[in-house]
């Protein structure tokens, strides 16, 4: 299962460039860049290109105020198409073929199932045309420590919304760390999604650093989605807690635990 840099996260302080040579130095092909929108499509996949970079994963814009997506926000639904043709726009650039589609945090008066419908809505728009350009949409719970109030905060939860829209480029991204951090029991939660899961991501759930590979649940949970046959990406979305490059001695262990 190969490891996929999260340039947002990761060689914190760097221009983006910069950031791309150092990931390519620690041994990464492919990268993560949750918000590449600072950048003309064009450029970005120079950038990649020029590194021998691969992109497999990017975000929907926030949008215009910050906020934390926009696809269940009653009355964005513009925005939000807006946003997402961006975001293909990069794919199409690139060659990356996964978004993940931010669903966004309603105001607290706002009616739930107004905002699930919205949801609804937009990813069914959205997923056509991703289709169209052969990119799958991710949806992610998000917990509820870190972004209090965002539409979903659990696997199961997405996975409703994925089975209303019920369509093959709607998938799942599954994350260890937000699981994790909901006290959820990693390799269960793991096993019930596993039909779903399009994308992987992994940090430690104390304070969102560098993975712990000696933690039993994670070891337990890395050893069912390889031994799933699961062949997508794991996405490293963790701040290091110094140097990146010297921080990635879990990376032998991880590698010893999958040989």
């Amino acid at each position: 299962m190969k490891l996929a840099a999260n340039l947002s996260l990761l060689y914190p302080g760097l221009d983006l460039e910069t950031r791309m040579v150092r990931a390519v130095g620690d041994g990464f092909g492919a990268v993560e860049i949750l918000f590449p929108y600072d950048l003309g499509p064009g450029e970005l996949a120079i950038l990649l290109r020029k590194h021998g970079l691969e992109l497999v994963l990017i975000n929907t814009p926030l949008g215009q105020h910050a906020q934390k997506g926009l696809a269940c926000i009653p009355g964005h639904e513009a925005e939000f198409m807006q946003g997402l043709t961006r975001a293909l726009g990069i794919c199409q650039a690139t060659g990356c073929r996964s978004i993940h589609v931010m669903a966004g945090i309603p105001d607290h008066d706002a009616n739930y199932d107004t905002c699930r419908q919205t949801l609804l809505a937009n990813l069914r728009w959205a997923a056509d045309q991703a289709a169209s350009q052969g990119v799958t949409l991710t949806l992610e719970a998000l917990n509820r420590h870190d972004m209090p109030g965002y539409f979903y905060h659990l696997p199961e939860q997405a996975a409703d919304i994925m089975a209303t829209v019920a369509h093959a480029h709607v998938r799942l991204q599954f994350d260890f760390y937000h699981c994790q951090r909901e006290s959820l029991y990693l390799d269960l939660a793991l096993r019930k999604a596993l039909p779903l899961v399009h994308h992987v991501q992994f940090a430690n759930p104390v304070q969102r650093r560098e993975p712990d590979l000696n933690d039993p649940a994670v070891r337990t949970a890395l050893t069912t989605l390889e031994k799933s046959g699961y062949q997508g990406w794991i996405g490293c979305e963790y701040i290091p807690q110094g140097d990146v490059s010297a921080g990635l001695s879990w990376r032998d262990t991880y590698h010893d635990l999958l040989r």
